[in-house]
């Protein structure tokens, strides 16, 4: 009966052994395409100060030509647009953005002033906070243009420094994970609420992102990169998903109160147009998507107070196993896995407080947004 019980919890290890062992498509398995057309790369910063050096200095070694590298000052005051300045490399812009209008989310508003600016035919945009292997961009075109689609995005290897990322992070992108699954299955979707997209690296034709309506489309939208994935499946254009672990880093928040802002901001809101646009289901899915998380604490709790080698006992150390290959996957300290149940009731308190918070006041880099999507 014990190990009846603990079914679920070995399901769980089966499906993420199988998982990494057949993680497909991958940005390896497509020819480098070293040139071609010219790719305007689009980065919004505002405040970046930490990352965006790092950032440019990697986009400029790809391997790919012709580039054109243009920087958004998204209104900074961390000297974000005087690091900038001071790089050297062909083809690297700097504009000052303008002032942020009604009605618009700061990165949106960003990217559109350098879509306006931009000269290719081939559009990528990409976060402040991601380094890019050389041959990243051209295994991308390559990807592009072999898979015959509209846009290309990768899952690329999260970056984990401090104790709560390596706590935290994890458990959040697992539990995304579990909602995309395999990403193949994504790929091509004519269901607009099954198509998602990593706003870290997205790339596009022009033509494409234009039909589609470009980030103007979704400037209200706190999750923009999944509300643009959906823009381009309502407009009938084919979008496409590649593991790139190996091509790709991105260290989305550096401190506890940066993942806790963070993820406020993105999963009551972003977690509703992953769901069948049923209007019950999406008002009261953001309430209900933490409850997963007691799957990983209570078993170890019922294990602490009654003892023994049953159901509770079985289902913990089968949890542990999956955490252990969970974090040998990212390549993260894998001596972190015994805290899984601490983890997780961290992302059920961001999850929680993110529900509660709704759409009510955004707050990020500095700004506070009222109503939001």
């Amino acid at each position: 009966m014990s190990w009846l019980l603990a079914a679920p919890w070995i399901l769980v290890l089966l499906v993420v052994l199988y998982g990494n062992a057949t993680r497909r498509p991958r940005l390896r398995d497509y020819q480098a395409v070293k040139t071609g057309p010219l790719v305007s790369i689009i980065i919004p910063a505002r405040n970046e100060a930490r990352n965006i050096e790092r950032c440019v200095r990697s986009v400029l070694a790809t391997l790919y030509a012709p580039i054109e590298v243009i920087v958004v000052d998204d209104r900074s005051t961390d000297g974000t647009a005087e690091i900038v300045e001071r790089a050297s490399g062909k083809g690297l812009r700097l504009i000052r953005g303008s002032e942020l209008p009604e009605g618009w989310f700061g990165k949106q508003w960003a990217i559109v002033q350098g879509y306006r600016a931009a000269r290719g035919d081939l559009l990528l945009f990409i976060d402040a906070d991601t380094r890019h292997e050389p041959e990243l961009l051209p295994r991308s075109v390559g990807a592009l243009q072999a898979e015959r689609v509209d846009l290309f995005t990768v899952l690329p290897r999260q970056e984990v420094r401090t104790f709560w990322e390596r706590l935290i992070q994890p458990h959040v992108f697992f539990a995304l994970g579990a909602r995309a699954g395999n990403l193949a299955r994504m790929n091509r979707t004519r269901v607009d609420w099954n198509a998602l997209a990593n706003g870290q690296f997205i790339l596009t034709s022009r033509a494409a992102y234009e039909s589609a309506g470009t980030h103007e489309a979704v400037r209200t939208y706190v999750t923009d990169d999944l509300a643009l994935a959906q823009a381009y499946v309502r407009a009938g254009k084919d979008i496409f998903f590649a593991h790139a672990q190996g091509f790709m880093t991105t260290r989305m928040y550096g401190s506890l109160r940066e993942i806790i802002d963070g993820w406020t901001k993105n999963l009551a809101l972003g977690a509703p147009l992953m769901l069948p646009p049923i209007p019950l289901v999406r008002r009261v899915a953001p309430y209900l998507m933490w409850l997963p998380a007691l799957a990983w604490i209570v078993p170890p709790i019922v294990w602490l107070f009654t003892g023994g080698w049953g159901f509770a006992a079985i289902a913990t150390l089968v949890s542990l196993l999956t955490w252990i290959i969970v974090y040998a996957g990212e390549r993260a300290p894998v001596w972190y896995a015994p805290l899984y149940p601490l983890g997780a009731a961290m992302v059920a308190f961001i999850m929680i407080r993110s529900a509660l918070r709704g759409a009510r006041r955004v707050e990020w880099r500095g700004r506070v947004y009222g109503t939001a999507r």
